[in-house]
């Protein structure tokens, strides 16, 4: 069995761990039970009551969170001739419009948090796929990084704001950071509220019975909170 230290022990005894605790209450105490000295990232963890193996049943969208992530969002874009101006003028940190930063990503740089990508650069992009695909840095058409040139500034701008993409996993679960334990309480609960809505508007059209089975909300060095799904799913910011 796995040994914990002192402050996990003092975090996790603030937790009532036989309580489903509703959505406010939990970012409150996910805060709260936060011991890391740095500005931990507060998640939301669910298990979802759908088969990840099924093509109809699978989960995967962006939101845009009211609050961003609390940090600083470095974009790369895969773009050429006016498409490469349109997004060094929206602001993208890094513009891939050549052979050379193509090259330089396929040795193994990926100093970059997102990756967006014009439909005719996609030729040139798939073949970075053993570097970009385990990193979650593969422009994707689902997750909205994969767009025409007019959309350019529009996608930096809400990636650089607080644009989140979330995707069922292997084994039927979604990760999903919604800011930072220096975040107010208020704020964290917007960011949750915004991605609960995006979660249940992104329902698959092969899901049967429940579709959220569990919620948990957790600081990276914290104890899991659980949440009340019913009151997740019906959750109001008035």
């Amino acid at each position: 069995m796995a040994k914990h230290g002192k402050k996990y022990i003092e975090a996790l005894a603030k937790v009532d761990h036989e309580q489903s605790y509703s959505p406010r209450e939990a970012v409150a105490l996910a805060k709260e039970t936060s011991y890391a000295k740095f500005d931990a990232t507060i998640e939301v963890h669910l298990r979802m009551g759908l088969d990840p193996r099924q093509a109809d049943q699978q989960v995967r969208d962006v939101v845009v969170l009211p609050h961003g992530l609390g940090k600083t969002v470095r974009v790369l874009v895969f773009a050429q001739g006016d498409a490469a101006t349109k997004a060094q003028e929206a602001g993208a940190d890094y513009v891939a419009d050549s052979d050379e930063m193509i090259n330089k990503i396929a040795a193994g740089w990926t100093e970059f948090d997102v990756a967006i990508a014009t439909p005719d650069m996609m030729g040139k992009v798939g073949r970075l796929g053993r570097i970009l695909g385990p990193r979650s840095l593969m422009p994707n058409p689902k997750a909205g990084t994969v767009v025409a040139a007019e959309e350019l500034p529009r996608v930096i701008n809400e990636s650089k704001a607080g644009r989140v993409e979330f995707r069922l996993d292997k084994t039927a679960n979604i990760h999903v950071p919604i800011g930072k334990s220096s975040f107010e309480a208020q704020k964290l609960f917007e960011n949750f509220a915004a991605l609960m809505e995006a979660i249940k508007k992104a329902r698959p059209t092969g899901a049967r019975g429940t579709y959220i089975k569990k919620i948990a909300v957790a600081a990276t060095m914290g104890p899991g909170i659980k949440v009340d799904p019913l009151q997740a799913v019906s959750i109001s910011l008035e």
